[in-house]
């Protein structure tokens, strides 16, 4: 169970974040090229060095930094600029990724700074310090989504943006906000695969919308928006990462697994779909 949140705790800290976005009405396929940029960006020798001469926090503060900036860019033309999240996101896939490459020269840069790798490849109490911080962003979201008014205003722009800006919610800057959560959602779990790979590469991140966005809709999130749960989301990584695992150890190649997954979805969302329907009166 340890070795299965362990390996949870990174998708995990990004579906929470996607599971805001969603239940918002959007959606973000740049997840995954967004962690590569912020990993790529926190880990570079200027990075490193200034970590090593002051705090391993800069590292931190970057991948923070660069990951909001990409939520940002994407919640302004999606909200502001009236573009569709879908187009948006795919274009921030292709962008980030590249730029990766671009400033990793398409070589995986190791991470050298001994206190970063300390702190986060530590445990606490026998828990890894990766699976705290899981549970923590996982609480925090929870709190934020059920006690928050910006919960409730997610859930109103989610299930309709006309009603909810006739009730005096600014629609636009909620989206871009939602966008800029997960955003920085990304930057950390980019901290976090660094210090678990102890590199940062281009490559990183890979799939991960597939994984997130599976993760959320098995918790019961609606994709159409308005309605979801951090709680279901957890469960939805969680039993995920349990399939993906099971896959792993018998030896089932990623092209099968990615097949898999992808069934997995469309089962999810058809049985929402079913049971939305049943849940209709009338």
């Amino acid at each position: 169970m340890m070795t299965v949140l362990r390996l949870s705790s990174v998708i995990g800290v990004v579906s929470i974040g996607m599971t805001f976005v969603i239940i918002g009405g959007g959606i973000d396929l740049s997840v995954g090229a967004i962690i590569a940029l912020a990993s790529v960006w926190a880990s570079t020798l200027a990075t490193q060095a200034m970590a090593n001469d002051t705090h391993w926090i800069v590292m931190v503060t970057t991948a923070l930094m660069v990951g909001a900036a990409c939520g940002l860019i994407n919640g302004l033309l999606i909200a502001y600029g009236r573009m569709a999240a879908f187009i948006v996101t795919l274009a921030m896939m292709a962008a980030a990724r590249g730029l990766a490459e671009i400033i990793a020269g398409r070589r995986t840069q190791v991470v050298s700074v001994g206190p970063f790798l300390d702190f986060f490849r530590g445990s606490l109490f026998g828990v890894p310090r990766l699976v705290i911080i899981f549970a923590l962003v996982a609480i925090a979201g929870w709190v934020v989504l059920n006690r928050t008014a910006f919960g409730r205003r997610t859930l109103a722009v989610g299930g309709n943006p006309e009603a909810a800006r006739l009730a005096g919610i600014n629609v636009k800057r909620h989206q871009t906000m939602l966008y800029v959560l997960l955003g920085l959602a990304c930057g950390l779990a980019a901290v976090m695969l660094m210090a678990r790979t102890t590199a940062g590469t281009s490559t990183h991140g890979g799939m991960y919308e597939l994984d997130a966005i599976a993760a959320v809709v098995i918790g019961g999130t609606l994709l159409s928006g308005g309605r979801g749960t951090i709680v279901g989301t957890v469960i939805g990584v969680l039993i995920f990462q349990t399939l993906t695992n099971i896959f792993t150890l018998n030896n089932l190649d990623t092209s099968t697994q990615a097949v898999a997954k992808g069934a997995i979805i469309v089962v999810a969302v058809l049985l929402q779909q079913r049971m939305a329907a049943r849940s209709t009166p009338g």
